[in-house]
């Protein structure tokens, strides 16, 4: 019997965030270089992909890049956005038939003009798709879109458009790359690190944290099983007590 027989479908989170990190590490034990290791994990993100839409998850965001990995060896880095550009191509047709609608967040003048693209494109074709939405972060790091949403507020308060003192939480998400994405509920990493690297920190403010040592190459649909009953045990207060829920 699998794991996924004892969740809890009412139980389940609307949004899940997974940082995919171990790819290296993994090809290093492989005796492979990390570009085998980034290949090798393209296979988990269709596992999981595939998962969580059976599931009726409605938002997957995947950390696929963020800002601080364009300091990686340029090697790995123009073999990244050249993995990134072949899969996304060959995965749109796929994501149609299965009704998934792509998402990319993130600073997409750092990515070379032709994954942006065929990122483009890819969101542009899969756009009527109502399944699963799937949120990925390219370029992405949370102090950076914090500071760009802090630009465009202040822009806004000096063209006069904007009053600080009706400024709301409310105000300041519509200014983030997540603004029409809800919040997510579970955060996923990972090979075994405990920090959550500059991702979805403003997000995150009331997600369940739950690490894995599993590689992400080796991370398929029962390691999130898994996840998901750990999270449906977990009680969510929001800073009320127990007995007030």
């Amino acid at each position: 019997m699998s794991k996924k027989d004892n969740l809890i479908a009412e139980k389940l989170p609307r949004h899940i965030a997974i940082i995919m990190d171990g790819n290296g590490r993994w090809a290093k034990e492989q005796g492979k270089d990390r570009l085998f290791g980034h290949y090798s994990g393209v296979e988990s993100v269709r596992n999981i992909v595939e998962g969580s839409a059976e599931l009726g998850i409605q938002y997957l965001t995947l950390y696929a890049f963020s800002t601080e990995n364009w300091d990686r060896p340029k090697d790995e880095v123009s073999g990244l956005m050249e993995l990134l550009v072949q899969t996304i191509r060959k995965e749109v047709p796929t994501l149609n038939k299965n009704n998934i609608r792509l998402h990319v967040i993130g600073n997409f003048e750092m990515l070379p003009a032709l994954a942006q693209k065929e990122l483009d494109d890819a969101c542009k074709e899969t756009e009527k798709n109502s399944g699963l939405n799937l949120v990925m972060a390219l370029s992405y790091s949370s102090r950076w879109e914090i500071i760009e949403a802090v630009k465009n507020i202040s822009k806004k308060i000096k063209e006069g458009k904007l009053d600080p003192e009706n400024i709301t939480e409310d105000t300041f998400k519509n200014y983030l790359c997540t603004a029409t994405i809800p919040d997510p509920e579970l955060m996923i990493r990972t090979s075994g690190e405990y920090r959550i690297s500059n991702f979805l920190l403003y997000q995150m403010a009331y997600a369940e944290l739950y690490f894995t040592d599993t590689l992400w190459p080796d991370f398929r649909k029962e390691n999130l099983y898994d996840a998901l009953l750990d999270y449906q045990n977990r009680e969510r207060r929001f800073g009320k007590t127990s007995e007030q829920l």
